[in-house]
């Protein structure tokens, strides 16, 4: 396959899931719900994957349901100390600068919290962009539109030599459906999908 432009997921693809980030992340999702749009709080568990489930994030959901501001939400959200969580990862780092075509974040998070995961990690120089939910807003992954708006980002390459990368089906799914390359990051392999079980496997793939 000929690959002109890499798109990266950032949270549970860059670092694995067993870090955790998403639960404290999520524990700051709950306290917003509560604290700012007095939801009940034995009702967010449920409001959450419903707005997760149909909307592809619980912003999106929100925003259409309850008018919030999505800065305020992602900064709050995402205020989240990850020193404890998150260090170096000297073999990722190798494995990405092994990979000489541009690399792109493109997350469903915001721009902050990806600079403070790269950060952490000492990746930030390995990607050439990040592409966060704010920048294709009013849309989000899985949308087509999304990444629609993503490539028109990452200079317009032809999605044909696009490869996504991600840990979600759904994700690789829309992505695939506009003609790009997928792999999916995942300890179990999925039918109809390249899986490598973490990230740093990738230029093995790629023959790089």
């Amino acid at each position: 396959m000929k690959i002109s432009t890499l798109l990266i997921d950032l949270d549970d693809t860059v670092y694995p899931p067993t870090a955790e980030v998403w639960q404290l992340v999520m524990k700051r999702m709950y306290i917003y719900m509560r604290d700012y749009l007095g939801i009940p709080e034995d009702e967010i568990p449920a409001m959450r994957d419903r707005l997760f489930n149909r909307y592809g994030t619980t912003l999106r959901g929100l925003q259409i349901e309850r008018g919030i501001d999505a800065k305020a939400y992602l900064d709050y959200v995402h205020d989240v100390d990850l020193s404890a969580i998150l260090s170096p990862d000297a073999e990722l780092r190798t494995a990405l600068e092994r990979i000489e075509l541009p690399k792109i974040i493109f997350t469903n998070a915001c721009e902050s919290h990806a600079h403070n995961v790269l950060g952490l990690m000492e990746l930030e120089s390995c990607f050439n962009g990040i592409i966060d939910v704010v920048a294709v807003q009013p849309y989000c992954k899985p949308e087509p539109e999304a990444y629609q708006i993503a490539l028109k980002l990452a200079g317009s390459p032809d999605p044909r030599e696009v490869l996504m990368v991600d840990d979600r089906l759904e994700n690789l799914a829309a992505a695939a459906s506009l003609g790009m390359h997928t792999v999916l990051v995942s300890p179990l392999p999925q039918d109809g999908f390249r899986t490598i079980p973490r990230l740093a496997l990738l230029p093995d793939l790629l023959g790089a």
